[in-house]
């Protein structure tokens, strides 16, 4: 389904950036989406939230992964989907 009209970026892209652990800002910078109209904005922004709840990216900050309990309260809080301050494992 085509999100925002301006720029002719679908949901699947929006969902793929998100997946490779972008932030909505970088989103936004790398496609253009909600630059121009910004009427697309809220539904982009919650396909990023989706897709940041269905795959965390937080085990990327411990060396061991963590439990499902452990990373429950970081989904509550959504710092989960800041991948901005995440760094990639080496």
């Amino acid at each position: 389904m085509i999100v925002c009209v301006c720029h002719r970026v679908s949901d699947r892209e929006i969902a793929r950036h998100a997946r490779a652990g972008m932030s909505f800002d970088e989103i936004q910078f790398e496609l253009g989406v909600a630059t121009q109209c910004g009427r697309c904005e809220d539904c982009a922004r919650d396909v990023v939230a989706q897709c940041c709840a269905s795959q965390p990216m937080a085990a990327l900050r411990n060396e061991v992964a963590p439990s499902p309990s452990q990373l429950a309260p970081l989904l509550q809080e959504g710092n989960a989907c800041k991948s901005s301050s995440l760094s990639p494992a080496a």
